[in-house]
């Protein structure tokens, strides 16, 4: 599916489905600005664009094959961007999922590229079938909008992870081993997954010697600041998680450790107590004639006998406060 949208700045007028054979006619002004969204689209249709506008076939490969990490390359006429927008779901066995966009940015275009239906884009194009708001400001400003979309998606998956773990932390108490081992696992391999697409997208708009790593218009600077800043509150999130989650599993494994511990030393008094009392029964139960053994009391004797090394021992531990 492919789905194109307009600008027209001297007329101020939005167009979208427009036709891609006149490419040159919209591209003549550099106020307009060309939006090009493809979605699941194939190997033909990519080609299709990709030679309306000369991309070069690396990136192209790279929007056919899935990129691991967020990234921007300089292509001296336009730049390509790798972005990753998370889909995070508790039930599931994988948990977080990601959703690759490459976005090719020119000086009055912009093409998008998406497999799979994401909420911001849909909604960015939404809007633009009937306002200008987000393309009057130039092909930086519907950039940011649309990675700005992605990245507010983050901050709902960032407050349930907190949650999780503050429930982890209540659950320590109450679980068996196996459950709770489980979710700290689980827990961890998601915040890695977050860190990893996060920190690369962080690293694309930071600002060196004063400049980004991609040209935008001044006007827009302020846009891009807040979007580092929402990007730095979430990778500080993710530390501050990982810190929370490790912390909470050594507390884990230091009760579970005590309370193997506790059961140890119980089981080890209960032998203590029991290595006299069948060495007693085991001498006086054996097959052999032993003095004592025709007195009428003998059997109460031995019981009090026994009682009575049990209390002395039992006193002993409590003294020493092993009980």
């Amino acid at each position: 599916m492919i789905k194109t949208y307009f600008y027209n700045h001297s007329e101020q007028t939005m167009h979208h489905d427009v036709d891609l054979n006149k490419v040159d006619e919209f591209l003549r002004s550099p106020e307009d600005l060309l939006w090009i969204d493809l979605y699941d689209v194939g190997n033909d249709e990519l080609h299709y664009v990709a030679n309306i506008f000369n991309f070069h076939p690396l990136a192209i490969e790279d929007c056919l094959h899935v990129s691991p990490r967020a990234k921007v390359d300089d292509y001296e006429d336009y730049y390509f961007f790798v972005f990753h927008a998370l889909r995070y779901n508790e039930e599931s066995d994988t948990e977080i999922t990601t959703l690759e966009l490459n976005v090719f940015l020119g000086p009055n275009y912009i093409v998008t590229i998406h497999r799979k239906p994401m909420p911001t884009i849909g909604r960015i194009a939404a809007t633009s079938l009937r306002s200008k708001l987000y393309m009057n400001k130039g092909p930086d400003f519907l950039l940011y909008s649309i990675v700005d979309g992605i990245t507010d998606e983050y901050f709902p998956i960032m407050d349930r992870i907190s949650v999780r773990i503050d429930e982890l932390e209540d659950e320590i108490y109450e679980h068996q081993v196996e459950e709770i081992t489980e979710e700290f696992l689980a827990l961890k391999r998601t915040i890695i997954l977050i860190r990893r697409v996060i920190i690369p997208q962080k690293r694309i708009f930071a600002n060196i010697n004063g400049r980004l790593s991609f040209d935008i218009r001044e006007e827009n600077a302020p846009f891009y600041i807040d979007l580092v800043d929402h990007l730095e509150r979430i990778s500080d999130s993710t530390e501050t998680f990982r810190d929370l989650v490790n912390g909470a599993l050594d507390t884990y494994y230091s009760i579970v450790s005590a309370k193997t511990t506790e059961t140890m030393r119980v089981l080890t008094i209960i032998s203590t107590i029991m290595m006299p009392l069948t060495f007693v029964t085991g001498l006086m139960g054996m097959n052999v004639k032993i003095p004592g053994q025709q007195w009428g009391l003998s059997f109460w004797a031995i019981i009090a006998f026994l009682m009575g090394v049990t209390a002395v021992m039992l006193l002993y531990f409590k003294k020493k406060r092993w009980l």
